[in-house]
């Protein structure tokens, strides 16, 4: 059982984002009436954190959830751990489940003469449906590898050796590897940890403001280092691994070559080459309105292509049906 972070709230720790702070950001239409409203927040910035855009409250504090990946990904990376692409990318990811990206994980682990069972992520279906019924199909149960951050925790694995630390104990709060993911997101964010928890996936989770998160996603987008330009060539040569075929995040990174990461609880955050990201929260947890909100903020700073941006958006749209026929669907009101 990993330990939780000592990290604690203090009075004067920005508080997390609620409704007061928290805007309109898309809404769902049926039959020219407007069904539900996701509210949030959002904000643009570029790579030396300055604001572009602010839509609520953005310097509130979130959990960044699964878009904090690729910051872990850098630490993972300063440990000297080496990767190829595709297991640099996995060791980013929130993947679907599909044989290609189960496969390369028990490789990472095979080559490290370990196995599933040395991953301490919780046993779960793949996050992807067609990967669950498959399974399903097959008599299969869930599993620590069908987890969709098991490839992360394969990566904390390897750099776990890397630092020559015990491996066994690689979640917990106090580990080698774990101390510098937090100094690594207090670099790259530019904001100290103020308040600290366990994620989905068993491993110690920090809290950030939207700021943060988006100027670290900017600075890494940009390539600002040799670790950063290292996980943005992996990611432009493997986008299937970070998500799936069809998906958000890889539909975004093939169509409009960004950085583009999915976190539970609506989340997301895309980041362009030229060293411009976007954070999103929707308060609910929605997932819904995340990379459509995402990619209009973007799109209304002239940071990606608006036809691209169309396509990644039309790719993932979940139209409102009534019967057989398209009566509505969701509309962006950030911008």
């Amino acid at each position: 059982m990993p330990s939780a972070p000592a990290h604690a709230p203090s009075p004067t720790t920005p508080a997390p984002l609620d409704a007061a702070g928290s805007v309109e950001l898309a809404v769902v239409e049926r039959s020219g009436f407007i069904e539900s409203r996701h509210i949030g927040a959002a904000v643009v910035v570029d790579a030396d954190g300055r604001v572009l855009r602010a839509v609520g409250e953005a310097r509130a504090l979130v959990f960044p959830r699964s878009t904090l990946k690729p910051v872990q990904a850098l630490a993972v990376l300063g440990t000297g751990a080496r990767f190829t692409d595709e297991e640099l990318v996995l060791g980013t990811a929130s993947h679907c489940g599909s044989p290609a990206h189960l496969a390369v994980v028990e490789g990472m682990l095979a080559a490290d003469g370990r196995d599933a069972s040395a991953l301490q992520c919780p046993a779960q279906w793949p996050l992807g449906a067609r990967e669950r019924a498959a399974r399903q199909a097959a008599g299969l149960g869930p599993a620590r590898i069908t987890m969709n951050c098991s490839g992360k925790h394969a990566a904390f694995l390897r750099a776990s050796d890397a630092l020559g630390a015990d491996a066994e104990h690689y979640l917990d709060a106090e580990h080698p590897l774990q101390r510098r993911i937090v100094e690594t997101i207090e670099e790259w964010t530019g904001e100290p940890v103020a308040h600290s928890g366990l994620d989905g996936c068993g491993a110690p989770l920090h809290a950030t403001s939207l700021v943060g998160l988006a100027r670290a996603i900017a600075r890494i987008a940009a390539g600002a280092d040799a670790h950063a330009a290292r996980l943005m060539a992996a990611v432009q040569a493997a986008p299937w691994a970070i998500d799936g075929p069809g998906r958000a995040n890889t539909e975004a990174i093939e169509r409009l070559g960004v950085l583009a990461k999915i976190g539970a609880e609506g989340l997301v955050v895309i980041g362009t080459p030229s060293g411009h990201a976007v954070a999103v929260k929707v308060l609910d947890g929605s997932m819904r309105a995340t990379t459509p909100v995402a990619l209009a903020l973007l799109v209304a700073e002239g940071l990606v292509d608006p036809a691209a941006a169309s396509e990644v958006v039309a790719a993932g749209r979940e139209p409102v049906l009534g019967g057989e026929t398209v009566v509505g669907g969701l509309r962006v009101t950030a911008v």
